[in-house]
């Protein structure tokens, strides 16, 4: 773990001694599991349960802020068992597709809005659109409220993306769609919400104090603003970057940098045991 900058301890000490009302936000894909080259094989990280259901006892909640949708969000991360672990004691939500969908440990209930209907049509144009730019084998992920194309297992993943960008961009706007770039993925969704919206809501849902958010991708920096914005109005707050070779964008807003899931999960472990001692 490395503070990178000279108020990132002070910072963390905040967030430690306002826990039982500060809510830790995570995303899923590159901090709590390891990007992969199928998204349905990305698992949470072996210690990631334990570590949550500990340190939901210590917060006002732990959220997951994703990309993906809320149920496979769910799955992929055993939060059901991690839910049957905290019962009653603790707060553990998903925001899954940016925002747009939510699922609760003490309810267990998924909602979800319908998609858009110019989602429909880029899925049919979407074939196309990919021969045309000599991406016909990117692999495309149906996430039901969004479509992600990804091109990390292609034999040029940088040019193909960078080739792919502008257009789905454009393919979007037509539709009125939001496009979202990732590590070697582009995400195409509704309008409307982003992660920035979702840490905002849950902070007000659960009239929360502080807010811990940890990302790794372009996709987080709108959270990683929102939390800078909460900051400003006198709420604890500390930035997180799950560090990668592939991403260095949230380097630079960060207040911590860790080396991946595995130095996510030691910063939460790190941060429940100190809550506790405080406590104590």
């Amino acid at each position: 773990m490395e503070f990178r900058t000279s108020e990132g301890q002070r910072r963390y000490d905040a967030v430690v001694a306002a826990a039982a009302e500060t809510v830790i936000g995570l995303d899923f894909d590159g901090v709590l599991s390891p990007i992969v080259e199928d998204p349905a094989a990305a698992v949470i990280h072996p210690d990631g349960p334990d570590v949550l259901a500990d340190l939901a006892a210590s917060v006002r909640a732990v959220a997951v802020i994703t990309g993906r949708p809320a149920r496979q969000a769910v799955s992929l991360g055993s939060l059901d068992a991690v839910a049957d672990s905290i019962g009653e004691s603790g707060q553990l939500l998903v925001l899954g597709q940016y925002g747009n969908e939510r699922w609760a440990s003490r309810t267990r209930e998924f909602t979800s809005p319908e998609p858009p209907p110019g989602l429909a049509i880029l899925r049919d144009e979407l074939p196309g659109l990919l021969v045309e730019h000599d991406a016909e084998l990117a692999f495309v992920e149906d996430k039901g409220m969004a479509v992600a194309v990804h091109t990390r297992q292609l034999p040029q993943p940088q040019a193909t993306f960078d080739r792919l960008l502008p257009a789905l961009a454009e393919a979007a706007r037509r539709h009125h769609l939001g496009v979202e770039p990732g590590r070697m993925v582009v995400e195409i969704r509704p309008e409307g919400m982003d992660k920035g919206q979702a840490v905002r809501q849950v902070h007000g849902e659960l009239d929360a104090d502080g807010f811990v958010f940890a990302g790794d991708d372009l996709g987080d920096v709108k959270a990683f603003e929102a939390v800078a914005s909460l900051r400003e109005e006198g709420h604890p707050a500390l930035l997180v970057c799950s560090a990668s070779q592939e991403q260095q964008a949230l380097v630079e807003l960060s207040d911590i940098v860790v080396d991946g899931p595995s130095g996510v999960l030691t910063l939460l472990r790190r941060l429940a045991a100190d809550a506790r001692a405080q406590v104590g």
